[in-house]
């Protein structure tokens, strides 16, 4: 490239800029963790909604004057809000919970590059300095290294926008001494994966973990004569591609994921739903106390009787106590046919005097009821300007 390319000097300036604006990105996050010790200090809970609505607004107004769209200004500044408020929750719940782990064991599903990976990080680089990374292959392995000692958190999907709750998982809760600890969620953007250079054509063989291939089964009509062949991970997909370096293979996955393999992706956004949304839960040996300044979100699993109405009397003790539940899912009971086991997301914190009196009055009225954890909402849902 000619050194008299005017666009060398030009991304030289983005680059300043760019530098520029890490900087005051980071400083902004200093001020967020200033922003938690005040409201420690008064009791206010991290989230103000009317303040960040008013944040907006006059974003909005003074973008204008720099000739900055209004919905691009609002995107942004809602990202940048959404780190605000979990990097200040992150900082009251190590206050709470002592002693603050500096480093942490985390098991996950597949080896590096998968989906639980990547979230396996995002959660790590939060609340840790530093972190071991345990891929498993399946998911009892991975409560089983943080039930044995060998890991100290375990990161499972639980649910996803486009292919709903992940069975196995749920089943696998039955039988667990874990506690809920955290959640998380992140945008899935599934991509195919291959080697060198080829095209959709020319590709026999397609490799994945089963959810994939259920979340981008719209896609996948369109190449009847593709073979579907399920690994125990995405990574594991992106791996076996790798080592065949064949243009008649692809995998499902990740870009970043891939991009650690070597690969290159031919198609991007496969999903059936463009909002495809994947959530992970976090579990540990010991359960966490959660503060009263963070939104809660306590997850229960109950067993009513058989009788007329059982469920929906055991949800009116929600209601008649203003706690809102944001999820309900039904499994079987292992060993009882016919017979099924509840799994609730309910918002608000265990240790409250309205969650203490609902879980007493579902004790009294449940074959069986138990806490799977109590932990904070990382479910910050964003606030639009009026």
């Amino acid at each position: 490239m000619s050194t008299n390319n005017p666009l060398l000097a030009l991304r030289d300036k983005i680059s300043a800029v760019d530098q520029q604006l890490l900087g005051l990105l980071a400083e902004r996050r200093r001020l967020a963790l200033d922003v938690a010790r005040a409201k420690m200090a008064t009791q206010r809970p991290v989230r103000d909604i009317d303040r960040e609505r008013d944040l907006l607004e006059q974003l909005i107004t003074q973008g204008k004057d720099h000739q900055l769209d209004a919905h691009f200004i609002t995107r942004l500044f809602q990202l940048i809000i959404e780190d605000s408020v979990l990097t200040q929750q992150a900082l009251l719940q190590k206050q709470l919970n002592t002693p603050q782990q500096q480093s942490a064991r985390i098991a996950f599903l597949g080896p590096k590059g998968s989906y639980s990976h990547l979230a396996a990080r995002n959660y790590a680089a939060r609340h840790f300095a530093q972190v071991i990374e345990c891929g498993c292959l399946k998911f009892h392995e991975i409560l089983a290294q943080v039930e044995s000692g060998q890991a100290d958190y375990a990161v499972l999907p639980i649910e996803n926008t486009s292919s709903g709750a992940i069975n196995d998982v749920y089943d696998l809760l039955q039988q667990t001494r874990l506690s809920i600890v955290g959640e998380m969620t992140i945008p899935i953007d599934h991509c195919v994966l291959v080697s060198g250079s080829t095209d959709l054509q020319h590709i026999e063989t397609v490799y994945s973990h089963p959810q994939p291939f259920q979340q981008c089964s719209q896609f996948l009509q369109r190449f009847p004569h593709w073979k579907i062949d399920y690994t125990e991970s995405t990574a594991a997909a992106m791996e076996k591609v790798a080592a065949l370096g064949s243009p008649r293979v692809a995998a499902l996955g990740s870009e970043a994921g891939g991009a650690l393999y070597g690969l290159q992706v031919l198609e991007r956004n496969l999903a059936n739903q463009s909002q495809n949304i994947t959530r992970f839960i976090i579990l540990a040996r010991k359960p966490v106390t959660v503060s009263s300044q963070v939104p809660a979100k306590t997850t229960l699993i109950m067993a009513t009787g058989q009788q007329a109405g059982a469920l929906v009397e055991a949800l009116l003790v929600l209601r008649n106590h203003g706690l809102i539940m944001s999820k309900l899912e039904s499994r079987p009971i292992n060993g009882n046919p016919w017979e099924e086991m509840f799994y609730l997301d309910v918002q608000g914190n265990l240790h409250s005097a309205p969650m203490q009196q609902a879980l007493r009055e579902l004790g009294e009225i449940t074959r069986s009821l138990k806490v799977l954890g109590c932990y904070p909402s990382e479910n910050v849902v964003p606030v639009d300007p009026t």
